[in-house]
């Protein structure tokens, strides 16, 4: 790869639509070329859903909104087809000098070199055929290393000498205004702090039992006089209700009840959060909080709370992980999950809530 060290970017792209974890494992990209390039416009391109989770970072001068569902009908529908003609053609009006494509498939790559941009930055192992429309291919070491150090990567491509890892996320007062009133609801007093709890996951096979966490959050009031604000998505309603009832009143089920910035503002004010491999986990790691974060399926070195394996609460089986996403493909009768203890996991948590908070906590 040539040296790119000289160059002064002017207009930059970060090409990372999706989805909420690995946006926030991008965000030490975008910190890193506002730090490196203090007075460049630096655009994100985004899929709609997860944008209000950059909307408001100060190092940011645009977002570019991607309908990744819509255009995913490209070529079977003429109307989505000339509006995606017509994104690209606005896309190669902005003029970007760099493009750092971190998703890594065939549509991003695409996307890069239709930006027009002389320098389009992405990996050599990217899937897809993506490599095809980069100028300038950084090949991986092939390590076990973390999602955000992948990234980051490429920034020491630029030979910026920066290995500083910013995760910050910006919150307002309306979201911060949004996430005392779903506290308010609970009825819980803030002075008395509470926990959150997030009792579902995007694959079935990363879920600890509902019912558990509804018995730790019961625990949780015994043992550390806390109780539980439980959160999700609105497809997380239903394990947010089982949980609840496993609760006996001591958890509130707030699961489709915010909005993602919300969400961060809640976490931002836990004293702990207990998880899965989940997008609150990757908000809990970036906002410095306390938390415990439940593994099976998946590598946590690969995709845990960055920085934080001390946090990490999994069995060693040799089976895991696995990265099998639906129970019905596990052999092993989901054993990774279901043998984790509701009292290890109190034990974790308890320990946690006793110890200094986390590098950058607010």
């Amino acid at each position: 790869m040539s040296s790119l060290s000289e160059r002064e970017f002017r207009r930059i792209l970060i090409i990372k639509p999706s989805s909420p974890g690995d946006i926030i494992h991008a965000l030490p990209v975008l910190h890193a070329l506002r730090r490196r390039y203090p007075s460049a416009q630096i655009a994100w391109l985004v899929a709609t859903p997860f944008a209000e989770l950059i909307a408001s970072d100060p190092a940011l001068n645009e977002v570019v909104l991607f309908d990744r569902r819509r255009f995913g009908r490209l070529a079977r529908s003429g109307p989505v087809t000339r509006d995606f003609i017509r994104f690209v053609l606005e896309l190669r009006e902005q003029r970007y000098d760099l493009v750092i494509d971190l998703q890594g498939l065939f549509r991003s790559g695409f996307l890069a070199w239709a930006s027009g941009a002389a320098v389009r930055l992405g990996f050599a192992d990217a899937r897809e055929f993506a490599p095809v429309f980069y100028s300038h291919r950084l090949r991986d070491d092939g390590s076990d290393r973390h999602a955000a150090d992948r990234n980051m990567a490429l920034i020491r491509a630029l030979e910026t000498g920066d290995t500083t890892m910013d995760f910050s996320i910006t919150l307002t007062s309306d979201d911060r205004i949004g996430a005392e009133a779903i506290v308010r609801e609970a009825g819980i007093d803030r002075s008395d702090g509470f926990a959150v709890l997030v009792p579902s996951t995007r694959w079935e096979t990363k879920c600890w039992p509902a019912d558990r966490f509804g018995q730790t959050a019961a625990r949780l009031v015994a043992e550390a006089g806390l109780r539980s604000i439980l959160v999700g998505g609105r497809d997380d309603v239903g394990a947010g209700e089982r949980a609840a009832r496993a609760a006996g009143g001591a958890a509130f089920n707030a699961c489709g009840r915010t909005t993602l910035r919300q969400l961060a503002a809640l976490i931002a004010a836990a004293r702990i959060v207990i998880t899965g491999d989940s997008t609150p986990m990757h908000l809990a790691a970036a906002l410095g909080r306390p938390m415990v974060a439940l593994f099976g399926p998946t590598n946590p070195r690969r995709t845990g709370p960055y920085g934080r394996m001390a946090d990490v609460l999994r069995l060693d089986l040799d089976c895991s992980p696995c990265y099998l996403k639906r129970l019905s493909d596990c052999p092993h009768e989901h054993a990774c999950m279901r043998r984790l203890e509701v009292e290890a996991v109190v034990g974790a948590a308890v320990q946690r809530l006793g110890a200094p908070a986390p590098v950058g906590a607010p």
